[in-house]
């Protein structure tokens, strides 16, 4: 990866700052850093659990906005800069949405999102493992990995390989897992009553 500003950037900087390229980028560290683009159908299952995420919400009026793409604020440690992850989606606590929409800064999770989603990409070991160890630092309730091609390890998703949603609820700090693979309904504690099944997902890559 290749650093592309030569001082370091906060937060808010990072997200006023734009190098004109149109490209994706997450901040490591102070640096802001491009990200790879995802495929066709990454996008179509961020696409589509969005929707009905959004919909599940509306329809049980939730105290929830869903978003696409948004950076979440990491937990830095001392003497470190900020860092961020651009999620797949964030789920906004209701009340943190209208603030921001208060204001003329960039949305974004300046603090912890009760829900993130991330869809696996061929680098699954982020999503696994790094990511996952950010996202239970900075406390974050839920975060949901959805692989709908089951490019992560055996140790992920079984052998043979299967896809599968692997659910993630922070319990006295710790993150603890539970895989969904098949036709299984998923239990999601921030969403009790959301029916959702990885050949559901499966199926927004092959409509």
């Amino acid at each position: 990866m290749v650093a592309i500003v030569g001082q370091p950037l906060t937060f808010e900087e990072f997200l006023r700052w734009d190098d004109g390229s149109g490209r994706s980028f997450e901040l490591v560290n102070g640096v802001a850093v491009p990200l790879s683009e995802p495929n066709a159908k990454h996008e179509d299952v961020a696409d589509g659990l969005s929707r009905l995420l959004s919909n599940h919400c509306q329809e049980l009026r939730l105290p929830y906005i869903v978003r696409q793409g948004k950076q979440v604020r990491l937990k830095s440690a001392p003497g470190e800069y900020d860092s961020t992850r651009k999620a797949d989606i964030v789920v906004f606590a209701k009340e943190e949405w209208e603030r921001m929409r208060q204001s003329s800064a960039s949305a974004a999770a300046y603090t912890c999102p009760p829900l993130v989603v991330e869809v696996v990409t061929p680098n699954w070991r982020d999503d696994y493992r790094i990511k996952l160890n950010e996202y239970e630092t900075l406390g974050v309730p839920e975060y949901w990995i959805v692989d709908y091609a089951a490019l992560g390890g055996v140790q992920y998703v079984g052998s043979p390989k299967q896809p599968t949603i692997t659910i993630h609820e922070l319990i006295e700090g710790e993150y603890h897992s539970q895989c969904y693979q098949s036709t299984e309904v998923i239990q999601s504690p921030a969403f009790p009553q959301f029916s959702l099944t990885i050949q559901q997902v499966i199926a927004m890559t092959e409509a």
